[in-house]
């Protein structure tokens, strides 16, 4: 089993278009409008931004949290929390053991709170 599809609620479609383009540096895969649906590809798995959609907290991983966070400030994005330590991986349950798990929260351009990720390998290779 693999995950296929998060959906996130967009009340504009083309505002939301531009800022997940911008914020994974990629073109939609596929517009549907009607019904208002926009297709993006994120490693194998479709962000869907839709007009019906539930709100809904999506997780991204970003190579430097900071830097992204910074360039995010600067193009207005309203930084809900900062880039902070959430967890030191001691073993391989849920990241890569010896790494620490960083992350940093905005809102989109449709008020959904996005989760920022990025880990930071702290011992051996």
């Amino acid at each position: 089993m693999r995950l296929v599809q998060v959906a996130l609620r967009a009340q504009d479609l083309e505002r939301a278009t531009s800022f997940y383009g911008d914020l994974i540096g990629a073109q939609p895969r596929a517009v549907f409008d009607p019904p208002g649906l926009v297709f993006f590809d994120i490693g194998g798995t479709r962000l869907l931004l839709e007009k019906g959609a539930p709100p809904s907290l999506v997780y991204l991983e970003v190579g430097d949290l900071q830097r992204t966070v910074d360039d995010l400030r600067v193009q207005g994005v309203h930084i809900v929390a900062e880039p902070h330590l959430i967890f030191v991986h001691e073993d391989d349950r849920l990241g890569p053991a010896g790494s620490e798990e960083w992350m940093a929260f905005i809102l989109d351009s449709e008020d959904n709170t996005v989760g920022l990720v990025s880990r930071i390998r702290t011992s051996g290779d």
